[in-house]
């Protein structure tokens, strides 16, 4: 079998390939057009960052069975194309985590004793003690946003150097939090207290402009901030603003919302460190992502179970022909779920019923359900292969239930979440085979599509809430495209469901829920 890889794969990885007995051709920058010339003669390919793997390659590549990306991030892959053929994506999700973690803390003492501002004025000719007195780490209390693999690699040595570990991450329980000598707060908390503040979530529309200006006003005056994660995440021009007032003390970005990025105005503050994305690279990484990959493409070609699946990994034919319209679904009430999640998640109970409850297996559908909830949600990639263990070690609860009848549809999934802040509950179907639909929400019956942008509002059933939701709606022009309410009696409590064109503005929701009888609002975008 023959692997080709691209993109100065380190050659460690190569010889892992050798080794197995795999023919490898390297070639280094290759564009569309080469690459769909030659990609029919492999079974495997290997790339970093500048190799498109696009949808034409992947359509020109017959005898491909597996995609491998020898690093994290898999944009510059068509996953969806390589899906459809069958073909396995694989990352490496695991080898730069300790890159990441270290430069954190470089970063962080950086900081803390003006080193490059130090050595700069230093090299320039100047001896300069008085400047640059610094601040020990040593009982500063650090807030570490988000406890994933870099999080957690980044309390542990905080706590090793006598700092007051204190975490913000919902999705993570008290209990491995005290394993890792950190105080869960919430983020206002978080906000509140710290010296230090490290970042180490996703970017995502929730995370999109966190530290904001609303955020820095919260923390003390001198705080000093460090993101590694994800540029986004913290707003440029807030940050700038509180810098400049002496809010933040001295910040140190290796992430930008651009990149690359030589212009920001952040760049000429004697108090501020950057980097050019340096996380990852490190000798050490690039050789660690590179084997990584090079042992999942191995045991992917060999037919053998990979860990490190982007997309689904292969079913038994007899279990995908129950399973499979089914999985959809089973990761969009995931989705929806996570994205009305409030508080610490704690549990997670799936029940199967009617057609669901008599199949050999159902556990792919609690793995896309528990992928969907913490896909968006957390920094590392999850993926059918790794959702329940991530799950598992950061203390959620799953269970899993089969029950003979499903009141009137064919197989529902009916799915509780328990949080921290209380629980919500989701149950969807199929109609004729493959069409999805959610059709109870907190135990109101609706007939809702679950795709594209959503409106969930929990009110009272009184007239005049539905039109003055609308009306707010159109006067910001945004587009109602189908309506569900659900109620259980007259004047009651009800759940309305709108199906809208495009994603409702902040401000907008904030709006509805001043209507009278409106007791909740989220925006679900599947």
């Amino acid at each position: 079998m023959r692997v080709l890889v691209t993109d100065n794969v380190a050659q460690e990885g190569i010889e892992v390939l050798r080794r197995a007995q795999l023919e490898v051709e390297v070639r280094n920058k290759l564009a569309e057009d080469e690459l769909c010339e030659i990609i029919p003669r492999f079974d495997g390919i290997i790339v970093r960052s500048a190799t498109g793997v696009t949808a034409r390659v992947i359509d020109r590549a017959g005898n491909l069975k597996i995609i491998g990306r020898a690093g994290v991030g898999v944009d510059n892959i068509d996953v969806p194309a390589a899906t459809a053929r069958g073909i396995i994506v694989v990352n490496a999700p695991d080898g730069n985590t300790m890159a990441a973690t270290e430069h954190t803390m470089a970063l962080m003492l950086s900081l803390a004793r003006n080193v490059p501002q130090a050595d700069a004025r230093l090299k320039s000719g100047a001896w300069d003690k008085k400047a640059f007195v610094g601040v020990e780490l040593r009982n500063k209390s650090l807030g570490v946003l988000g406890l994933g693999r870099i999080g957690s690699g980044v309390a542990r040595r905080a706590y090793a150097m006598e700092m007051d570990v204190l975490a913000c991450d919902p999705y993570i329980s008290e209990e491995r939090a005290r394993e890792l000598g950190v105080t869960l707060l919430p983020l206002a908390d978080v906000f509140r207290r710290s010296d230090f503040i490290t970042i180490h979530m996703p970017l995502t529309k929730e995370t999109h402009h966190l530290l904001d200006d609303a955020a820095f006003a919260l923390m003390k005056d001198g705080v000093r901030i460090i993101n590694c994660a994800r540029g986004g995440i913290l707003d440029e021009e807030a940050l700038y603003r509180a810098m400049t007032t002496g809010k933040v003390a001295g910040a140190a970005l290796d992430v930008f919302e651009v990149e690359p990025q030589t212009t920001s105005p952040l760049l000429g503050l004697p108090n501020f460190i950057g980097t050019p994305h340096l996380g990852a690279s490190t000798r050490e990484a690039q050789v660690s992502v590179a084997v990584d990959v090079a042992e999942e493409v191995i045991a992917a070609l060999h037919g053998e179970l990979v860990k490190n699946a982007v997309n689904i990994p292969s079913l038994k034919p007899d279990v995908l022909k129950d399973v499979g319209p089914y999985m959809g679904l089973a990761e969009k009430l995931g989705r929806f779920h996570a994205q009305l999640l409030i508080g610490r998640l704690n549990r997670v109970e799936i029940t199967y019923s009617g057609e669901l409850a008599a199949f050999r297996q159902v556990e792919p559908l609690t793995t896309a359900l528990i992928k969907g909830v913490l896909d968006n949600i957390l920094q590392e990639r999850v993926n059918y292969v790794n959702a329940l263990l991530i799950a598992k070690n950061r203390g959620i609860e799953i269970s899993q239930t089969r029950v003979d009848r499903a009141e009137d549809y064919t197989g529902l999934i009916a799915v509780k979440v328990i949080s921290s802040e209380g629980e919500h509950e989701l149950a969807g179907t199929l109609f004729r085979g493959d069409d999805a639909r959610v059709v109870f929400i907190n135990g109101y019956r609706v007939d809702a599509v679950p795709e594209g942008h959503m409106l969930i509002i929990s009110h009272t059933d009184k007239p005049g809430i539905i039109g003055a939701v609308g009306t707010l709606l159109g006067e910001h022009e945004v587009n109602i495209a189908a309506m569900q309410v659900g109620r259980k009696r007259i004047g009651g409590k009800a759940v309305m469901v709108l199906t809208v064109d495009s994603p409702v503005p902040p401000e907008t929701l904030e709006q509805i829920t001043t209507v009278d009888g409106i007791m909740a609002v989220r925006m679900v975008s599947l």
